[in-house]
């Protein structure tokens, strides 16, 4: 993870550890981010991405006032990662990076729904999933949303980095400390047809175009909902 000045000159360079939010890390270290401004995926680096913010210096704050507001210790560890929580089964750390994509066209927002392969079956959100082994993520989501909807889309500017955590367990049963890490794009497709989920049996259950107003409509999950709120993609619905 990378924090650029308004010069673009590197002002920090850190490891997104597991439970790591951007945002505060960056905030633990003095800066305050304003946007970011890229996702890359280096040839040669397997597996490794790079994270920039365009950062400016934050108010003087401690390390330790600033966990204690944002629940994000320096070290990116913490009592989430502890068996004892448990009662006594171990727990599998698992940071997931994947790429989504707010798609539009001419017959407006495409939204996926989860199927009962997933922790959240019948609810919504955007398109996309996890990058493969030595996969760049704005090919991920290209190639993510033609397997949930069967639409084409040309990806445009990154839109927004979302990272969260939770303890609970995986559909196979599993206890993980989870740690999602949201890479999203805008996109457009610019031939809109019927969504036809093409990986039967995975994650997705089904695929919709839906008009703007109706995204709110939606059984959204609480990530979704708060990150598309984020996206300013709610407002004028029939609700």
């Amino acid at each position: 993870m990378v924090g650029v000045d308004l010069q673009d000159e590197q002002v920090a360079a850190l490891p997104l550890r597991h439970g790591d939010d951007p945002s505060a890390l960056l905030a633990l270290h003095g800066w305050q981010v304003r946007r970011v401004r890229g996702v890359e995926h280096l040839p040669g680096d397997k597996n490794v991405l790079t994270l920039t913010f365009v950062v400016e210096p934050a108010l003087a704050q401690s390390q330790a006032d600033t966990a204690s507001t944002t629940g994000v210790r320096p070290d990116g560890g913490g009592d989430l990662a502890n068996p004892a929580l448990a009662g006594g089964d171990a727990i599998f750390r698992h940071q997931r990076v994947a790429a989504y994509a707010v798609v539009t066209s001419s017959r407006g927002f495409l939204m996926t729904q989860f199927s009962d392969r997933t922790g959240a079956p019948g609810q919504w959100g955007l398109p996309g999933g996890g990058l493969d082994p030595d996969e760049a993520p704005e090919r991920a989501v290209v190639r993510e949303v033609w397997e949930e909807s069967g639409q084409l889309i040309d990806v445009g500017d990154l839109a927004l980095i979302a990272t969260s955590r939770w303890v609970g367990h995986a559909p196979d049963g599993r206890l993980e400390d989870y740690h999602a890490v949201r890479v999203i794009y805008r996109a457009i497709c610019r031939q809109p047809s019927e969504p036809v989920v093409h990986d039967v049996g995975g994650t997705t259950e089904s695929a919709v175009w839906l008009p703007q107003a109706d995204l709110d409509l939606l059984a959204l999950t609480s990530g979704w909902r708060s990150i598309l709120s984020d996206l300013a993609l709610f407002g004028g619905s029939r609700a």
